[in-house]
């Protein structure tokens, strides 16, 4: 809506440009061969998937946020979910869905303004996306499962270039759309209502000949495949080729391989939680104890007497 895009466009509401987001986005599924550049996404919609297959029981009704080309519901099985709203900004992404199992409606939102009522879904899924509004339309005893980059996610990448703009115009930006800390990610899921948390974390690892094609690489990941080039306000628009030449040599220095290669690190932190209900187990109350934690030094005593 008019009101949601003037909320998010305003450079002190929100770190991101959301227009510019639709649009990178837009163009990105249009462009010729985005499945070359798919592998992240899959991969890590697939372990999505997986821990969906973890919770013991069918969901009637789930809704993946940011879906782009729905790279979690082709994993996903009629035993699982039997029903999916696939959700992204981008028109276009939503065009190309590939193939699932399970019924699916497509939805264009903008994944910070999502157009659902209330303890609607059983399940909201949500990956490699920033999606904040979530748990207001799970339902009681719903599910919330998430995975977004980590903060060491191209670490590699990011320092270098630093380094080499500090050394050859005298101050640096960022390049890269800002990333999530995991010593966060549990105060800000219990800042918005959910319980029963579990985060992890998980690296997947590409080696590449340099940083040119560590860029290329990511030209086609970020834009082609995920539209997730930097929209930060304060984003610089290109880099100079010196600059470039000597984040290269800077990359090779500090972290080549042995065969001459250089690693480019993606980091992956995957979420759960659930929305209060009053079924949920509840921690006992405090003082409700009827045993000492000082008395499990006393257990083996206890068990060789036992055993006499």
């Amino acid at each position: 809506s008019p009101a949601a895009d003037a909320l998010s466009g305003s450079g002190a509401l929100s770190p991101f440009d959301r227009q510019l987001k639709r649009k990178q986005k837009n163009w990105a599924a249009l462009q010729a061969e985005p499945a070359k550049y798919d592998y992240l996404r899959e991969e890590v919609g697939s372990r999505m998937a997986d821990r969906v297959f973890d919770i013991p029981r069918t969901f009637p009704l789930a809704l993946d946020v940011g879906s782009g080309r729905g790279y979690i519901a082709q994993h996903l099985t009629k035993e699982a979910v039997e029903k999916l709203f696939q959700v992204d900004i981008a028109e276009n992404a939503l065009k190309n869905t590939v193939e699932s199992e399970i019924p699916t409606v497509n939805v264009i939102a903008d994944e910070e303004f999502l157009p659902f009522k209330e303890d609607t879904f059983d399940l909201v899924l949500s990956s490699l996306r920033y999606a904040l509004v979530i748990h207001q339309v799970l339902k009681p005893d719903g599910v919330f499962i998430g995975a977004m980059f980590g903060g060491d996610t191209l670490y590699e990448l990011r320092c270098s270039l630093q380094l080499a703009e500090l050394e050859r115009e005298g101050g640096f930006s960022p390049h890269v759309s800002p990333f999530t800390a995991v010593s966060d990610l549990g105060h800000l899921l219990s800042r918005a209502g959910f319980n029963t948390l579990t985060v992890d974390t998980d690296e997947i690892q590409v080696n590449y000949p340099g940083l040119f094609e560590v860029m290329e690489d990511l030209q086609g990941k970020y834009v082609l495949c995920m539209g997730e080039s930097n929209c930060s306000w304060n984003r610089k628009p290109l880099l100079h080729r010196e600059t470039m030449l000597a984040a290269a040599a800077i990359y090779q220095e500090m972290y080549g391989n042995s065969d001459g290669s250089v690693p480019a690190t993606f980091q992956i932190y995957y979420m759960i939680g659930w929305k209060f209900h009053e079924s949920q187990a509840r921690p006992a109350q405090r003082g409700s104890a009827t045993v000492s934690l000082g008395d499990l030094a006393k257990i083996d005593g206890l068990l060789s007497r036992g055993k006499k």
